[in-house]
């Protein structure tokens, strides 16, 4: 494929997107270099091609370009951004420009945003224990080395500030050393990317983490981009630098409304809720970029975090999103009203790899144990809850009453922590331990005699 043709004007301009008819041995995702009458140069990529013409996204927007005057230059070669261990500490922009006033990073080379797939059979199963610090994740919805999680959210909910500290506190287990964050946001507003930085700053966590960030009135089509950058950042340092690397991308909903409406004016057929039919396949491309490679150190972990258009878990992008990942973390409104923080609603959420990323020699033995009894329990709560509704409080059995105490205090002081509360895994099942207590020993059917007389509190009822 030959580069450096340039082509002195364009058939039409429509929104991000124009058309140069004629232009011959271009290639998919080519990068282009845009000049309007004026001198001014503009960034775009080849976004599909055929005999007899080529259509470009424009990523500053075709705004003030003439189809007369401007003049369009293929350059040869896809999106590329530079891959080192100095981008660490860093503040970076969609295509990879530095946003922090510092000089671009020195770089080991120069790879494709787009990356390339891994062979199924070199990935390696996900078996390892991260700790975010967060109770009802590390707890009840381990995270594991290799994994997708998504956390399924809703406007107003602290979506965001649980992104912040997760980012903070992230570890493999009591080490540092190792492991790195990326973090992508899409879409966001200068106050939340000021409070993304602001918090990574403070807490000394930007050191060891870079930070893309991309901006609401960035155009369009560097909401698409951003993710494949950050991804492809994260790959060099997992797979090449033998890193664990978590990346946390959000929102997921910004970047699937841009990818619909680059959709639109390009006047392809919509699909659900105006979307693009390849909107699935698109995530693919995305989520499927982590995960572990036997005789490979490194690995990649994720955290996409979306916010559902009315809580409605059955739009398209967390419907697709579940289809792909390995479990949600759901955001509760209710324990949200309640002002408890984070407020992650248990019975919804789910890691379908929980069960292979705990246990003796990851967490601790009486892991899995524990965990099912906290939600078998807390399953009865709410029927008991429904109950007292219905025949009242003081209608209920002494053992009801007991799970009412039990689901204010998981509630309270198992669900709830402080935004720069960071427990440690032993400190999170110690606290279940504590709280399961407030119910009779001859309720806890999933744990077993051994682990009762080790961990039960009798105190605790004493107590009550």
């Amino acid at each position: 494929m030959q580069g450096g043709k340039e082509y002195v004007g364009v058939s039409s301009l429509t929104g991000p997107l124009l058309v140069v008819e004629g232009a011959s041995g271009v290639g998919y995702d080519e990068m282009v270099e845009v000049t309007g009458s004026g001198g001014e140069k503009r960034l775009g990529r080849v976004l599909s091609v055929s005999e007899k013409a080529a259509v470009v996204e424009v990523f500053q927007g075709t705004t003030g370009l003439t189809t007369r005057g401007t003049r369009v230059r293929f350059l040869g070669d896809p999106l590329r951004v530079p891959v080192s261990t100095e981008v660490l500490g860093r503040v970076f922009d969609a295509l990879g420009r530095p946003r922090d006033g510092g000089p671009e990073p020195l770089a080991e080379e120069w790879r494709d945003i787009n990356g390339a797939p891994i062979n199924p059979t070199a990935r390696a199963y996900p078996r390892d224990f991260l700790q975010t610090g967060v109770s009802t994740i590390d707890g009840m919805n381990t995270l594991v080395r290799g994994q997708k999680l998504p956390i399924f959210s809703g406007s107003g909910l602290p979506h965001n500030m649980l992104a912040a500290q997760m980012a903070r506190q992230a570890r493999i287990g009591k080490e540092a050393e190792g492991f790195c964050v990326v973090f992508v946001a899409m879409g966001v507003g200068h106050d939340v990317a000021s409070f993304f930085q602001d918090s990574l700053e403070s807490s000394g966590a930007l050191h060891n983490a870079v930070l893309f960030l991309n901006l609401a009135d960035d155009p369009p089509v560097e909401q698409i981009v951003a993710p494949r950058s950050a991804l492809t950042m994260a790959e060099y340092l997992a797979f090449d630098v033998g890193r664990h690397v978590l990346v946390i991308l959000i929102d997921m909903t910004n970047y699937a409304e841009a990818l619909r409406e680059i959709a639109a004016a390009r006047e392809e057929v919509p699909g659900r809720k105006g979307y693009p039919g390849y909107l699935y396949s698109d995530l693919a491309s995305i989520y499927e970029r982590c995960g572990r490679i036997h005789g490979r150190p490194g690995s990649i972990t994720q955290i996409p975090i979306l916010t559902m258009p009315n809580d409605d878990i059955t739009d398209p992008v967390p419907d697709l999103t579940g289809y792909i990942t390995e479990g949600q973390i759901v955001l509760s409104r209710e324990l949200h009203r309640k002002a408890i923080y984070p407020p992650i609603g248990v019975l919804p959420s789910l890691s379908r790899l929980m069960k292979d990323g705990i246990g003796l020699g990851r967490t601790r033995a009486d892991h899995a144990h524990i965990a099912s009894q906290l939600y078998a329990a807390y399953a009865h709560v709410k029927e008991v809850r429904a109950l007292a509704e219905v025949i009242g409080a003081e209608e209920l059995s002494g053992v009801d009453e007991d799970y009412l105490s039990f689901g204010q205090a998981f509630e309270t002081r198992f669900v709830r922590q402080n935004a720069d509360e960071d427990r440690s895994i032993d400190q999170t099942l110690d606290l279940a331990w504590e709280i399961v207590s407030i119910l009779p020993r001859s309720e806890l059917h999933r744990v077993t005699p051994n682990e009762l007389d080790r961990y039960y509190r009798i105190s605790v009822r004493e107590e009550m």
